[in-house]
C-alpha cells in the first residue's frame, strides 16, 4: 500500500479472515468469569452499557476487589466496576451510575437491596429450618389428653 497522501483505497481484501468469534470463557471456565458473563449491567445509560458489554465480551472486565468510594456521598458504597457513583445516589438523582450524565436508563436498578448467592443460600436454610420447627410443633400437639376426665375420676 502506498503512503501516497490520499491513496488509502485498498483493491484487495483482508488476507486473514476470522472464521469464527471471540469466546471469552473457551479456556477460562472459571467461577469469576462465570459471574462476570452473568452480571446484569442496571443504572446505566446506553452507551455505558455497550461499554460494559463490550469489555465482558472480550475479556476486559475487571471486577472491583474492594469498593470505591461514590463522587456524591463520598462513602466507599461503589460496588460495581467502572462506576463512580452508589446505587442509591444514582437512584435518587436518576443519573447514570457510571458516567453521571442525566441520560435515559435503560435498566433501572431494583429497590430490593442486591441478593448474593450466599444470601439466597442462606433464605433456602432459614426456610428448612422453620418447616422442621413446624413439623416438630406439630408433632408436639398431636397427643390426646382431657384435662377434664382426670379430675372426674379423682375421688376427694
Amino acid at each position: 500500500m502506498s503512503s501516497q497522501k490520499g491513496n488509502v483505497a485498498r483493491s484487495r481484501p483482508q488476507k486473514h479472515q476470522n472464521t469464527f468469534s471471540f469466546k471469552n470463557d473457551k479456556f477460562d471456565k472459571t467461577v469469576q468469569t462465570k459471574k462476570i458473563n452473568a452480571k446484569l449491567h442496571d443504572g446505566v445509560c446506553q452507551r455505558c452499557k455497550e461499554v460494559l458489554e463490550w469489555r465482558v465480551k472480550y475479556s476486559k472486565y475487571k471486577p472491583l476487589s474492594k469498593p470505591k468510594k461514590c463522587v456524591k456521598c463520598l462513602q466507599k458504597t461503589v460496588k460495581d466496576s467502572y462506576h463512580i457513583m452508589c446505587r442509591p445516589c444514582a437512584y435518587e438523582l436518576e443519573v447514570c451510575a457510571k458516567c453521571g450524565k442525566k441520560e435515559d436508563i435503560v435498566i433501572p436498578f431494583n429497590k430490593e437491596p442486591e441478593k448474593t448467592e450466599n444470601s439466597e443460600n442462606n433464605q433456602r436454610a432459614n426456610h428448612r429450618r422453620s418447616c422442621k420447627r413446624n413439623e416438630e410443633s406439630d408433632d408436639d400437639l398431636d397427643f390426646d389428653i382431657d384435662l377434664g376426665d382426670t379430675d372426674d375420676n379423682q375421688v376427694d
